[in-house]
């Protein structure tokens, strides 16, 4: 294939990871939609748990999916589902309304997170696929960077935060134009996993452990993404359109994390940067129990995007290499474990709601980072996985 054909390829597939981006819009819009409809925080909480309850449903089934139709298709059908999502609350905003649009942001986004990094093995490989999904995270994460920042903005312009939808809708519709319109040669899959052989694994107690490992990173992740306002508006009385920068700064230093992850675990063994990672998540927590002030919270929000930004992919690495001969079933069940995002948000909801203040979010944020802290003996050296 030459040259010039990769790069269209590419250039489509980046786009597509832009719009996988978009899942993350559901942090600062749950404050505004708290703020709209005067929501205590277990329902506002429900929006995030709405996304993230597909991946436990969705994630096997796309798998099969993406065999009977191709990748390609599936990435398709992904980006479809989510125009949609962002097109919901442009014809009724109403609470219900925004439960069924971040319901189809959640399924559009499990479709693209099973099906996408399939594709891009077909266009690239060896080294280079490597490199490329790694770039195609750091895209992915200049949505989630964004969403916040076009929310703020859209609120100073127009009046009305909303208008993240139809930006975010338009440039899914270019997303869709660009793949339809590029072809990939896709390899067959010779073996279709089910749920049954996904769910087996669980009986492996390392499997079971890194599962529950990545659903509490993704606890941790979309609970910050949610409370991180919430934190500042509470302790520091911001508005709502400044404070939701904090997730902005959350995602930018998760990015800046990410990017220099694959320069420190070239360096440096998997256990000895997961055991660094935990600690800097560890130390923020702490923080956010006892700090007031807007600069120490903007402080410890950024140092859980950094330390938090590399632990899926240790975790998931962890999961292939100790059983390589079963890597599709693992890669299913891992996605499933994203389902942690639906989980314990509305756990932080309840808790704070029952305590009257975010300090119950950040309870909860520390009994998944304690789980983390249990998991950490038996990560090992990437090289000493499989003995």
């Amino acid at each position: 294939m030459n040259n010039k054909n990769t790069l269209t390829q590419l250039i489509s597939v980046m786009l597509a990871f832009f719009t996988m981006g978009f899942v993350d819009l559901v942090g600062i819009a749950t404050n505004y939609i708290k703020s709209d409809f005067a929501l205590n925080d277990t329902m506002a909480n429900l929006m995030p748990s709405m996304v993230f309850l597909w991946f436990l449903i969705f994630s096997v089934p796309t798998g099969m999916l993406m065999n009977r139709i191709g990748r390609r298709k599936t990435v398709l059908l992904s980006i479809v589902v989510t125009i949609m999502a962002l097109l919901v609350p442009l014809l009724h905003y109403s609470f219900a309304m925004m439960l069924i649009a971040f319901s189809l942001l959640g399924i559009g986004n499990t479709l693209m997170q099973v099906s996408l990094n399939p594709l891009v093995s077909n266009i690239v490989s060896g080294d280079r696929l490597a490199s490329t999904l790694t770039f195609g995270q750091f895209v992915k994460a200049i949505a989630s960077f964004l969403a916040p920042i076009i929310a703020a903005w859209a609120v100073i312009r127009f009046g009305d935060w909303k208008m993240l939808f139809p930006i975010f809708a338009v440039i899914g519709i270019i997303a869709v134009i660009a793949l339809n319109f590029t072809k990939v040669k896709e390899i067959p899959v010779e073996h279709q996993s089910t749920f049954g052989e996904c769910l087996a694994l669980l009986k492996d107690t390392s499997i079971l452990m890194l599962f529950l490992g990545i659903m509490m990173h993704v606890g941790i992740d979309v609970g910050v993404n949610t409370t991180a306002p919430k934190l500042l508006i509470e302790r520091t009385g911001m508005a709502l359109a400044q404070a939701g920068y904090a997730t902005s700064i959350y995602f930018l230093f998760r990015t800046v994390g990410s990017l220099s992850g694959a320069f420190i675990l070239a360096k440096y063994s998997s256990k000895t940067f997961f055991l660094v990672s935990i600690t800097m998540i560890g130390l923020a927590i702490l923080g956010l129990f006892l700090v007031q002030g807007a600069i120490a919270i903007y402080f410890c929000i950024a140092l859980i995007g950094f330390g938090n930004s590399n632990i899926f992919s240790i975790m998931f690495s962890q999961a292939l290499l100790h059983l390589p001969s079963r890597n599709n079933e693992i890669s299913g069940l891992m996605i499933m474990g994203l389902a942690g995002g639906a989980i314990f948000p509305l756990l932080m909801g309840i808790v704070s709601d029952a305590l009257k203040s975010q300090i119950g979010a950040v309870i909860v944020l520390m009994l998944c980072l304690i789980y983390l802290a249990f998991l950490s003996p038996r990560i090992k050296d990437s090289n000493k996985v499989a003995e």
